[in-house]
């Protein structure tokens, strides 16, 4: 009898259906939290420079507060504060000193980014995980499903020390400090997490896989679907409920599930739940805590206060560079349906700090939100304003009508004769004729977008589509130093990238 999965799931039954005492009002919470954040930090260097301890106790701290800090992207707030935290002085933005920082992904710039990731930020994160878990009570689970194993596809827990502080991926970080009640669940345990290449953390997965009893896999999707083809290759299955019959929940994040989903229906041999998750190099945004949506909840009370900026040019420039002085919105002003750039102040220390996303709340009640895209990876040469949202739902739509696995694309803005088109660069191991890819895509976005539809009768004359397999997008990454868990293909490629990767095409074709 599974004794430990009887005690777990009976306490998340009864914390979950514990009675909520009143509503919660999302705006109060984020006030509470600014308040407690400038608080802290009244000390910093950051802090002293810009008065914390005036701002703290301000009646209307919202405002005070904004009119007193500018906002900040990474090179900014990284020139004029966190190069000290780097170099090993304590207390810049955030009281002590910062021990790791989170290496990003780097999809939107030429190099990764250095993230400070505080004591408070990973106790943050631990109390947001915990909350995610607990929402499995609410589901018809097993009491067995909380005695399975769950597997982590990250990064390494091998962490670079430079002298003052580690470096790493934030799932790389967080292995390393996971806590003690884990461990007994946590696969891959801790040897092969320490392992540094890819590649044979993946082949020694695939070694294991036979001996583990795994119920939930968290990873980024295009990753998890590629150990799962490993696996069935491996052990040549028809699909992964053969090596893991008690898999039932999929922690999802990254990049949008949609476009993958057709692929995972071809690897599994029952349906399992997908929970999104959305977690940051610079915090625990939201999460995913109720069936029947692809939405995830904002978390408003653990370390982290949120502004919003429309994304509109009048906020942000055509590369998606935010101007000087934007507007901005709390949790209380904002609309449904309309998108808006994020804004973090957190315990790690970012202060009104662009994290480089855009969202839409598709519910305020619940205060639930989509990630639509990056600001650096819109489309708009000629105001088609086409979002990652559009581009992802359009893959879906066409693997689903095609029957065919898209396991990557991206999308480049080119010049075309004298105006502009759209290139398309398609990766899939199934046969499939382009021009068909091309007129479908080309349809389903007239129908997503309507200033798309019209500007294809304008000045966006072409949609190009080229299709290559899976193997070339991933052959690309491993080639540029970008290839594990926490690097994503992007999906729009801009100015170098854009220039490396047709060199490297060119360098493809010609072999």
């Amino acid at each position: 009898m599974a004794i430990l999965g009887s005690i777990l799931k009976r306490t998340f039954e009864i914390r979950d259906r514990m009675p909520k005492i009143r509503k919660v009002n999302g705006y109060k919470q984020q006030v509470k939290e600014l308040r407690k954040l400038l608080a802290k930090a009244e000390f910093t260097a950051f802090g002293e420079h810009y008065n914390f301890s005036k701002l703290v106790n301000e009646k209307d701290v919202v405002s005070s507060f904004q009119n007193a800090v500018p906002t900040h992207d990474y090179n900014s707030m990284f020139k004029k504060w966190w190069y000290r935290s780097l170099q090993g002085e304590a207390f810049v933005c955030w009281p002590g000193k910062v021990k790791y920082f989170a290496l990003s992904s780097g999809t939107s710039e030429a190099s990764s980014k250095h993230i400070p990731v505080t004591s408070d930020m990973l106790r943050a994160i631990k109390k947001s995980n915990i909350r995610q878990m607990i929402r499995q009570g609410h589901f018809d689970l097993p009491k067995e499903h909380f005695e399975r194993g769950v597997l982590m596809l990250g990064g390494s827990s091998h962490l670079n020390y430079n002298g003052t502080y580690f470096e790493g991926d934030l799932s790389g970080i967080q292995v390393k400090n996971i806590p003690f009640y884990f461990q007994h669940f946590y696969k891959p345990g801790r040897r092969i997490s320490k392992e540094r290449d890819w590649d044979t953390k993946l082949d020694e997965i695939v070694k294991s896989a036979k001996d583990w009893d795994i119920g939930i896999i968290v990873g980024v999707p295009a990753w998890v679907q590629i150990l799962f083809e490993m696996i069935i290759a491996e052990y040549k299955v028809n699909n992964i409920h053969e090596i893991w019959p008690n898999l039932e929940l999929y922690v999802h994040g990254g990049v949008s599930i949609a476009p993958y989903k057709k692929g995972f229906e071809k690897l599994i041999g029952k349906p399992i739940m997908f929970f999104d998750t959305y977690l940051a190099s610079e915090g625990f945004i939201a999460y995913q805590d109720r069936l029947g949506t692809d939405s995830c909840k904002m978390v408003l009370n653990n370390g982290i206060f949120f502004e919003f900026v429309p994304f509109t040019e009048s906020n942000f420039d055509a590369e998606g560079t935010i101007v000087t002085a934007p507007e901005t919105f709390h949790i209380g002003q904002v609309q449904e349906g309309v998108e808006y750039a994020l804004l973090l102040s957190s315990c790690s220390g970012a202060w009104r700090y662009l994290i480089g996303d855009v969202i839409k709340f598709t519910d305020l009640l619940r205060y639930e939100i989509l990630i639509t895209g990056r600001t650096k990876q819109f489309l708009s040469l000629c105001g088609e304003h086409l979002s990652q949202d559009n581009m992802n739902r359009a893959i879906e739509l066409i693997s689903e009508e095609m029957n065919i696995n898209i396991k990557e694309f991206t999308v480049a803005g080119v010049n075309y004769e004298t105006l502009f088109a759209h290139h398309w660069y398609i990766g899939t191991d199934d046969k499939v004729d382009s021009s068909v890819l091309k007129k479908r895509i080309d349809e389903i976005l007239k129908n997503l977008n309507d200033d798309y539809r019209v500007e294809r009768s304008a000045a966006l004359k072409e949609v190009i589509v080229e299709v290559f397999p899976s193997n070339v997008f991933y052959d690309y990454m491993h080639q540029i130093g970008k290839f594990g868990a926490a690097f994503k293909f992007p999906r729009v490629l801009k100015g170098k990238q854009l220039n490396d990767w047709e060199v490297y095409l060119k360098e493809i074709i010609k072999k």
